[in-house]
């Protein structure tokens, strides 16, 4: 028998090879191509990343009034609290506590509080942010829903509430501004 020179089954094989090489990386592209558009879609938005973080002006809240903000679409609790709201915060035996956190572990500077606005309980927003509101036999705030009482803390000292009321990540960019998240 002879043997062939030219075309023969192993120049096929590698014509082949190549074939299905181009169609597969091909086919990959363009999987690629239509996927990475739905992909991106999954991001967030820019109007939600705007959201990821908030700057406060703190210059305009007197001693022992408190503010509402807006971050990620929840109630955000600033309060710039009393000599006595810190002493009586200050004061509180920790093994009384629930939820116990000394607390200089919840704030930066004593004279801010910040908190989440939230309720642990069920996710109610508590009252205690105006001065006719009721604030509970603590001084904090009071949760209607349920009767959960918070201190000048924001720990749970009362009430159906498991977990003490978050404080967010924040940074003080100077004495008179707050970036939270």
């Amino acid at each position: 028998m002879a043997q062939a020179t030219h075309g023969g089954p192993a120049e096929s094989g590698t014509r082949r090879d190549f074939l299905n090489l181009m169609t597969t990386s091909l086919a990959g592209f363009g999987a690629l191509a239509v996927a990475w558009p739905m992909i991106h879609s999954l991001n967030p938005s820019k109007d939600v990343l705007a959201l990821a973080s908030v700057e406060v002006d703190l210059s305009a809240i007197e001693v022992g009034q408190a503010v509402t903000v807006k971050w990620r679409g929840k109630p955000v609790f600033i309060r710039r609290r009393t000599e006595e709201e810190i002493k009586q915060a200050e004061e509180v035996d920790l093994a009384t506590l629930r939820d116990p956190q000394p607390d200089d572990v919840r704030v930066q500077k004593p004279e801010w509080l910040i908190l989440v606005g939230v309720c642990t309980h069920l996710g109610c927003v508590p009252q205690g942010q105006k001065p006719a509101e009721p604030r509970g036999q603590y001084g904090g705030w009071f949760c209607p829903c349920h009767g959960s009482e918070y201190d000048t803390s924001g720990r749970i000292r009362r009430g159906p509430a498991p977990l003490n009321l978050e404080v967010p990540t924040y940074t003080f960019e100077s004495d008179t501004l707050v970036k939270i998240g």
